[in-house]
């Protein structure tokens, strides 16, 4: 159980974050973090909400949004789009973030074209949830390791998380605030047990547990209780992989594949990848290593940072 004062210190520390990050508009996804942000902020002054689906797709936010919208009585702006629109988001998020990591371009193509329509709308700074998963235990892959490991493997993430809310927000000309990654709030993670960042419901483990205690009163307990959704699950965009599985012949694939791995050097390992690398190869040219550090991709050739296991120009891992 987490004690109440840690709660109680959690939400004072979380309002004055917000308080001085606060924003015009908020990218709800309806999940934890953003609605906890959207709770803090409607408090403050006026807010709006953004939220983003693609048309026909299984995504799962809109629905949760929707409640924390109407919940907190704020204005809610829901931009649908579809696949045609999703493929030039995907062009202009491989420009702006110079990657062709499938999953990093299916996730910032949503965020792309929710701070896009936050803009349109009138936002001048978006507010979002980046950190609550990376300073809170947020991702399943972490609940069963013990304290120790727990406590290792979150600094460890903590050293090399990076959000490219801010890089978007950044070429769109909107600013975005992360009151998760407050000076304060950073404090209160580091010096939390990590006893209260995984927890027990109903037989359930959970990650961001002291979150979810902290504001269990204050929000709808879907909303409280809702499993982490990564962005692509939530928007729809996760269809990607199957939309390009589809389009794309097996014959072509192969072609194409063995194409650049003889002229570039490049190893394509999807045919949703193979979709981002022309992109890519258009725009910059095959990735090369620049001497700036000694690791270098196995499978793009790109510089890797030397304490890395993770390149961020094609998404390989580990390495």
């Amino acid at each position: 159980m987490v004690p109440e004062r840690l709660c109680r210190e959690l939400r004072e520390v979380l309002a004055r974050a917000v308080e001085r990050n606060l924003g015009d508009v908020i990218l709800l996804s309806g999940g934890l973090d953003s609605s906890i942000i959207a709770l803090l902020a409607s408090r403050i002054g006026d807010v709006k909400a953004v939220s983003v689906y693609l048309e026909n797709s299984p995504g799962s936010d809109l629905s949760y949004a929707k409640m924390a919208a109407g919940f907190l009585g704020i204005e809610h702006l829901i931009r649908v789009f579809d696949l045609d629109e999703l493929e030039d988001v995907i062009r202009s998020t491989i420009r702006v973030l110079r990657t062709f990591d499938p999953m990093e371009v299916r996730n910032s193509a949503a965020i792309y074209i929710a701070l896009r329509h936050a803009r349109d709308n009138g936002g001048r700074i978006a507010m979002t949830g980046d950190g609550g998963d990376e300073l809170f235990a947020g991702y399943s892959f972490l609940y069963n390791l013990d304290i120790e490991e727990l406590d290792r493997k979150i600094r460890e993430i903590w050293r090399r998380m990076s959000f490219s809310s801010t890089t978007l927000g950044e070429a769109l000309g909107i600013r975005v605030k992360q009151p998760f990654l407050d000076r304060e709030v950073l404090s209160f993670a580091e010096n939390l047990d990590s006893r209260f960042r995984i927890g027990f419901r109903d037989g359930k483990r959970y990650g961001k547990y002291i979150l979810r205690m902290a504001f269990e009163n204050m929000l709808p307990k879907e909303i409280i209780w809702r499993e982490k959704v990564p962005i692509e699950g939530g928007s729809g965009t996760s269809i990607l992989p199957r939309i390009f599985e589809e389009r794309i012949s097996d014959q072509d694939f192969d072609k194409l594949r063995e194409r650049y791995l003889v002229e570039d050097g490049v190893k394509i390992r999807s045919k949703e990848q193979l979709f981002c690398y022309q992109i890519y190869r258009e725009l910059f040219g095959p990735p090369h290593p620049d001497g700036s550090t000694k690791k270098i991709c196995p499978m793009c050739h790109s510089n890797v940072p030397d304490d890395a296991n993770y390149c961020k120009v094609c998404g390989a891992y580990p390495i």
